[in-house]
């Protein structure tokens, strides 16, 4: 595989001469508070890549598959391990806003990623489509400065937790309750694919899109971690991806990530599901899986099973 382009920032350099550009106050502060201390240190290499094309045949492989409770806890060592960041067509585009979706907490967790934004904005490369085509972006050996906790803790002074549109209207001290920073801290690798958008009923495009997709962004960072990490096992990481502003649905996007994810050779793939509501929809997505691919040998079969469920978008959480 070859990348359509391929970038590597020393992180003090490119935060220096493309400081994130932070319209909300408590982004602000949150960015304060983890990157006070030692200066950003190491290399991010940033990588886009074209779509790849879907295979006719289907290899015989597994894919080890583990649900976890809750949310990303960047648990364990980073080589060969890869998070999925939930973007938006355009790289990071509102990590600056007072939005705090999967999107911007990833940003302000890792405050480098809005100088890459600001970075490539500058050569007018930050898009992750083009022609309608998805190219995923990935971001290699960005630090992680800190931990924002969002979930609901009253003794925190967060009744109703930060996540989405709470975020913004939450007071200072709450925010600095939330943050606690790392020392040293650990580095992360990222996979930007976009979400899709729809409504009513998945047509077959869109599920060989979302395929293309995930399909595209998981086999880069496959490439990425052979050629980075030699003999490290290749990890993905992700959730319902789509599921939340945009309302998709949960099995089916569960379904089609761990296609993706043998289609593309992942040993392992770790699905945080939150919650037991969660969890089973995710059992529900990989029970779907196991009968489309039922004495199936070829894809084009798989994915006309896939259309032939019906799936139906869901509606915003408003997030």
């Amino acid at each position: 595989m070859d990348a359509l382009y391929r970038r590597s920032y020393a992180a003090a350099d490119v935060m220096r001469a493309h400081p994130p550009q932070l319209d909300d106050r408590n982004k602000r502060l949150v960015f304060e508070l983890a990157m006070a201390g030692p200066a950003p240190a190491g290399t991010i290499e940033v990588t886009r890549w074209a779509a790849r094309l879907l295979p006719a045949e289907l290899e015989p492989i597994r894919t080890e598959q583990l649900a976890m409770a809750g949310y990303y806890d960047y648990a364990g060592p980073s080589d060969g391990v890869w998070h999925v960041n939930f973007a938006d067509p355009s790289l990071f585009v509102a990590y600056g806003s007072p939005l705090l979706a999967q999107d911007e907490l990833q940003c302000a967790e890792h405050p480098a990623l809005g100088s890459v934004r600001e970075a490539l904005d500058a050569e007018q490369l930050p898009a992750i489509t083009e022609d309608d085509q998805p190219t995923p972006i990935l971001i290699a050996g960005v630090e992680r400065r800190c931990t924002l906790e969002t979930a609901p803790d009253l003794a925190a002074s967060r009744p109703y937790g930060l996540y989405g549109n709470r975020f913004a209207r939450a007071e200072p001290e709450a925010i600095r309750r939330a943050v606690r920073v790392h020392r040293p801290p650990p580095c992360s690798n990222l996979i930007a694919i976009a979400a899709p958008v729809g409504r009513g009923r998945y047509t077959r495009a869109t599920i060989e899109r979302i395929l293309v997709t995930a399909v595209t962004g998981f086999g880069a960072a496959a490439f990425e971690s052979a050629r980075k990490w030699p003999g490290a096992r290749f990890e993905v990481r992700t959730g319902f991806w789509g599921c939340g502003a945009f309302g998709g649905n949960r099995e089916v996007m569960t379904l089609l990530q761990l296609l993706a994810a043998r289609i593309a050779g992942v040993d392992r793939l770790r699905f945080y599901a939150f919650d037991d509501a969660g969890r089973a929809d995710f059992e529900a997505g990989a029970a779907a899986l196991e009968r489309a691919l039922a004495g199936s040998a070829t894809l084009p079969d798989v994915i006309s099973r896939i259309d032939a469920a019906g799936y139906v978008w869901g509606t915003s959480n408003g997030t």
